[in-house]
C-alpha cells in the first residue's frame, strides 16, 4: 500500500518531535563555557561588526543547545583597543566603549578589547583611566602585556599592569575584568586575556573538571593518562565536528577548542586532581598530576587554540579555595605548578595593602616563566581585597566566585 502525502507528513512530524525530545534528553558530563567570536572592527564607531557577531553567536548557541549541550556564555573579542583609537586618547575612547558595553549588557555578553596600550608602553594616569572604565561599564574586559616572544620581558608593561591592578581593586571584584598577559596568543576564547587577529572567527572553551573526576575514578595512576586522553577525545570530537560544520555554513573561521579545563563551582579541578593523587591539593603528587594532565590536554586529537593548559583559579574552584585556606599551597607554589601546566595565576585573593612593587614583582615572575619555555601562554589576574589581610575570609557578589581566605604573599 502506497502511503498518502498526509501519512508521510505525519510520520515526518513524529520523527522531528522524537528527535527534538531525544536532543532535550541528552545530557553531557561537561559544559561549553564559552563560544567566543573574534571580530576586527573598523573603529570605535563600528557597532555593525559587533551586531553581526551577536547574530552569529546566537545561531551557534542555538545549534549547540538543540544538540543537548549547555552553553554557559557567548562572548566577543576585538583586536587590541590601541589599534583602533582613530587618533583619540584612551580618555576620549571611553564613551565609545560604553556604547559597546550597552550592546553587550543587553545580550548578557562579556566583551574584550585586548591590550589597552601597545607592548612595553607606560602611560601616565593609566590606573585612573582603568578605574573609570571598570566603574562605567559592566562587560568590558581588557589586558596589558608583560612579556612577548618577540620583545621579551616588557618593563613598561609590568609597571602599567601593576598600577592598573591596584587602581581597579578599589572597586569590589574590579580585577575580574583585567589581566596581565604574558606571551598570550590571539584568539583565546577565555577572558580577560582574549584578543582577536585576522578574519572573523570563533573558538570554544569548555568546563569539564567533573568529567575528569569521573574518568580518574575508573582507574589508577598507571591508566589515568590513557583514560583521560581517550575520554576527552570521545566527548570533544563531536563538539569540534559541529563547529567545523558551523564554520562551513556561516563563513566564520573556526579557531579550535581551548582544551583548558575551566572549573566551575560544581566542577572542581581541585577535586579532579585529588581524585587522581588521593592527596589534598598542594601535597605530594600535585605537581606530577598537573604535568600529566597538561601533557594530555595539549596532545588531544583536536584542533586546539588559546591556552590549552591547566587552569588553577583559586576563587572559582571550591576545593582550591578550601586548600588555600588550609595553607596547603602558596602563590609561589601556584606559579611552580604553572611551570609544568598552564595558564598562570588566576583570580588569586591577596591582601588589600599589597604594594604596587610586590604586584610588579609577581608579574615579572609570570613574564619570566612565560619565556622560559616555547610558546607558554600565561596570564595573571590578582584579586587585591581592600580592607582584608592574609587569612581573612572574603565573600563575593559574583555567582561564579566562591568564598575564600585571603592568601599571604611571601
Amino acid at each position: 500500500m502506497i502511503p498518502t502525502l498526509k501519512t508521510l507528513l505525519t510520520a515526518l512530524a513524529i520523527t522531528l518531535i522524537a528527535c527534538s525530545v531525544r536532543a532535550q534528553e541528552v545530557t553531557y558530563p561537561f559544559n561549553i563555557r564559552t563560544i567566543t567570536a573574534g571580530v576586527t572592527v573598523s573603529g570605535l564607531s563600528d557597532t555593525t561588526s559587533i551586531l553581526e557577531a551577536i547574530t552569529f553567536l546566537k545561531q551557534a548557541k542555538a545549534e549547540y543547545e538543540a544538540a543537548g549541550y549547555v552553553v554557559q556564555t557567548i562572548r566577543i573579542s576585538t583586536q587590541h583597543l590601541y589599534q583602533y583609537l582613530d587618533g583619540k586618547t584612551l580618555q576620549e575612547a571611553l564613551p565609545y566603549l560604553q556604547v559597546f558595553d550597552k550592546i553587550a549588557q543587553k545580550e548578557g555578553m562579556p566583551f574584550s578589547v585586548g591590550y589597552a596600550l601597545p607592548p612595553d608602553t607606560y602611560q601616565e594616569g593609566i590606573g585612573d583611566w582603568a578605574y573609570q572604565l571598570i566603574t562605567s561599564t559592566e562587560q568590558i574586559n581588557f589586558s596589558l602585556p608583560v612579556s612577548s616572544k618577540a620583545q621579551g620581558i616588557l618593563d613598561n608593561g609590568i609597571k602599567a599592569a601593576a598600577e592598573v591592578t591596584l587602581a581597579v581593586a578599589k572597586r569590589k571584584e574590579g580585577n575580574f575584568r583585567f589581566t596581565a598577559s604574558a606571551n598570550c596568543p590571539a584568539n583565546i576564547p577565555f577572558f580577560p586575556a582574549a584578543y582577536h587577529i585576522g578574519e572573523n572567527s570563533f573558538g570554544i572553551g569548555v568546563e569539564y573538571p567533573a568529567l575528569m573526576t569521573e574518568i580518574f575514578k575508573e582507574g589508577d595512576w598507571n591508566t589515568a593518562k590513557k583514560n583521560l586522553k581517550e575520554g576527552l577525545e570521545t566527548h570533544f570530537q563531536p563538539v569540534e565536528a559541529m563547529a567545523k560544520e558551523l564554520s562551513r555554513t556561516s563563513g566564520w573561521k573556526y579557531d579550535g577548542i581551548d582544551s583548558s579545563p575551566a572549573p566551575g563551582l560544581t566542577s572542581s579541578i581541585g577535586e579532579a586532581i585529588e581524585t587522581l593523587t588521593k592527596q589534598p591539593f598542594g601535597g605530594p603528587l600535585t605537581l606530577s598530576a598537573c604535568a600529566m594532565i597538561t601533557d594530555v590536554i595539549k596532545s588531544l586529537d583536536l584542533q586546539l587554540c588559546g591556552y590549552s593548559g591547566l587552569m588553577l583559579p583559586v576563587i572559582e574552584d571550591k576545593v582550591l579555595a578550601l586548600r588555600a585556606g588550609e595553607n596547603r599551597f602558596t602563590v609561589q607554589e601556584l606559579l611552580l605548578f604553572s611551570s609544568v601546566s598552564g595558564t598562570g595565576l588566576d583570580v588569586i585573593p591577596l591582601p588589600g595593602n599589597t604594594s604596587q612593587e610586590t604586584v610588579a614583582r609577581i608579574y615579572r615572575d609570570v613574564a619570566s616563566l612565560s619565556l622560559k619555555y616555547t610558546d607558554k601562554a600565561l596570564s595573571a589576574r590578582l584579586f587585591l581585597i581592600p580592607g582584608k589581610e592574609a587569612g581573612d575570609v572574603v565573600e563575593f557578589d559574583n555567582p561564579y566566585l566562591t568564598t575564600a581566605k585571603v592568601m599571604k604573599v611571601e
